[in-house]
């Protein structure tokens, strides 16, 4: 008894430092963001008392000769926080039009009032989603408007039955969206995801990748951090609501995607960008984005598996 008493504080000391340790850790990781919400950096925000995304859009009065000279302010004085968010009757191309009046063809916006600091390009892969996209198209604009950004809308299409392939067209979509901009920052975004909050701005960190969703409705808002080097959006700030939705054909789930995982550290330097293969289809301007159609190909196909043992 004597000696576990003894004992009890060095236990407790070695615990305490051992937490602290895993903190700092997660702090240089990039998890920063989530201690600073944590421990009050951040505003707490009250869901249960909503603004529409559309509120105040017309106080921003255009002035010709503040667009080019005077930048927009760093926060912009029309931001409410949570809005109201309704993904149960996706609203007609019609109706965005009409309250989206000020975005040009190819879903390109500028502000009217200022300069705007910030260009941004929102890319979003798609195939076979018009109902998701119309939502998405319905909150997307005014938010991003509310945030007086200078800005583009992406939608990339993947033509074809061949199975879906996100990550590939979010390539396409980069590559593409450069020839058009000279961008401040790309925003790869899901066409099933609602930004509930928007303070969440849709700008890049100077130094790291920026993870934007951070707390998703379909995961209780709780996602996981791990692996590179992030920013991350508060939990309390970075929500998003997931428009519910069947998996649709040509989207199954990869019974190959544990051993892509496995691999990604030994190709990932031969796999993206600078091995990027597809045929342009088409580019067309719309009212409310610009279209881009292509063609990715067959899925490729996985090694045997005799074949992947000799890579390790």
């Amino acid at each position: 008894m004597f000696l576990a008493r003894k004992d009890k504080p060095c236990f407790l000391v070695c615990l305490a430092v051992s937490q602290l340790t895993f903190i700092l850790l997660l702090y240089r990781r990039g998890a920063s963001s989530v201690f600073q919400g944590i421990f009050g950096a951040y505003p707490g925000w009250d869901y249960s008392k909503t603004q529409d995304v559309y509120t105040n859009l017309s106080l921003f009065v255009p002035d010709s000769e503040a667009v080019k000279t005077q930048y927009c302010p760093v926060k912009s004085p029309i931001l409410v926080g949570p809005l109201t968010i309704s993904v149960t009757k996706p609203p007609s191309l019609k109706k965005i039009q009409l309250k989206n009046r000020y975005v040009q063809s190819g879903g390109y916006f500028s502000p009217r009032h200022c300069f705007g600091r910030y260009r941004t390009a929102v890319i979003i892969p798609h195939r076979n989603r018009e109902s998701h996209l119309r939502t998405l198209l319905y909150y997307l604009h005014p938010f991003l408007q509310r945030q007086q950004l200078h800005y583009t809308i992406f939608v990339v299409h993947q033509a074809g039955n061949a199975t879906f392939n996100r990550a590939k067209l979010l390539n396409v979509g980069v590559r593409e969206a450069l020839r058009y901009d000279d961008w401040d920052c790309l925003i790869s975004h899901d066409v099933d995801l609602v930004p509930e909050n928007d303070y969440n701005l849709y700008v890049c960190d100077d130094l790291y990748p920026k993870h934007l969703s951070s707390a998703m409705d379909k995961f209780q808002y709780r996602i996981r951090l791990s692996g590179m080097s992030m920013t991350r959006t508060p939990l309390n700030l970075g929500r998003y609501k997931m428009i519910p939705h069947d998996r649709d054909s040509g989207n199954e789930e990869n019974s190959h995607r544990h051993n892509l995982l496995r691999n990604t550290r030994l190709n990932w330097r031969d796999d993206g960008m600078n091995s990027l293969d597809f045929h342009l289809i088409s580019r067309e301007k719309t009212l409310l984005y610009t279209n881009i159609t292509v063609d990715i190909g067959d899925a490729p196909v996985m090694p045997t598996k005799a074949r992947r043992w000799q890579f390790f």
